[in-house]
C-alpha cells in the first residue's frame, strides 16, 4: 500500500515565558518584582541592568552572584525587609510562646530578625526546623552569624524567584507585599 506526500509537521508559535516577560518588563516593574525576592534595591537594580537573561540558569546565576557582592548595608537593608517564617496552622500555643522567645533572644543577639530558607523542609517539619536553627545559630558570633544568614537569604531569594519564574505569582506591576516569610514566599517590603 502507497501513501501519498506527509504533510510538514504543525508547529505551534512560540508562547512567551515567565522569562521572556521579566526580559521585556519596563525597569521598574522587574525591579519591583525583584524586590519581592529579595528587598535591597542595589540587588534588583543589578539584576534588572543586566537583562535581557538567555535562560533561567543564567538569571539565577546572576542573582547568586549580585547576593554574594551585597555589602554590609545591603545585607542590612535585606535582613530588615525579611520577617521570622510563619507558624503553621493548628500550631500548639506553647509552639507560638517557644518560637517568639527565641526569636526574641536571636533578634537581641544578632539586632535582625532570624533567616532560613526552608524550601528543602516538609511543612510539617518547618516549626522544629525554624526553632532548632535559632537554637543552633544562637552560639554563633556576631560576624559568623551574619555570613551565615547572607547565604540564608540568597537561598530565600533564588527559591522566590524560581517560583516566580514557574508561573506562580507573576505580576511585576505589584509592589512588594508586607508579610510573613513562607519557605519560598515573598519578601516583605516597605
Amino acid at each position: 500500500m502507497t501513501r501519498g506526500p506527509t504533510l510538514p509537521a504543525h508547529r505551534l508559535p512560540h508562547l512567551p515565558t515567565p522569562l521572556d516577560a521579566f526580559n521585556a518588563a519596563p525597569a521598574d516593574e522587574a525591579g519591583a518584582l525583584l524586590l519581592h525576592c529579595l528587598h535591597s534595591l542595589r540587588w534588583s537594580r543589578r539584576i534588572t541592568d543586566h537583562r535581557p537573561y538567555p535562560d533561567v540558569a543564567s538569571l539565577l546565576a546572576a542573582a547568586d552572584e549580585a547576593t554574594y557582592d551585597l555589602s554590609p548595608g545591603d545585607l542590612s537593608e535585606a535582613l530588615a525587609g525579611e520577617c521570622l517564617p510563619p507558624v503553621p496552622e493548628g500550631t500548639y500555643p506553647a509552639a507560638h510562646t517557644a518560637l517568639s522567645a527565641a526569636h526574641a533572644t536571636y533578634e537581641a543577639r544578632f539586632g535582625h530578625v532570624f533567616v532560613i530558607y526552608l524550601g528543602d523542609t516538609p511543612p510539617a517539619e518547618s516549626l522544629d526546623h525554624v526553632l532548632a536553627g535559632i537554637r543552633s545559630r544562637l552560639t554563633n558570633d556576631p560576624e559568623e552569624e551574619r555570613v551565615i544568614a547572607a547565604e540564608q537569604l540568597r537561598r530565600l531569594a533564588r527559591g522566590r524567584l524560581e517560583s516566580l519564574l514557574r508561573g506562580a505569582g507573576l505580576n511585576t506591576s505589584a509592589a512588594p507585599p508586607r508579610g510573613a516569610t513562607s519557605p519560598n514566599g515573598a519578601a516583605p517590603g516597605k
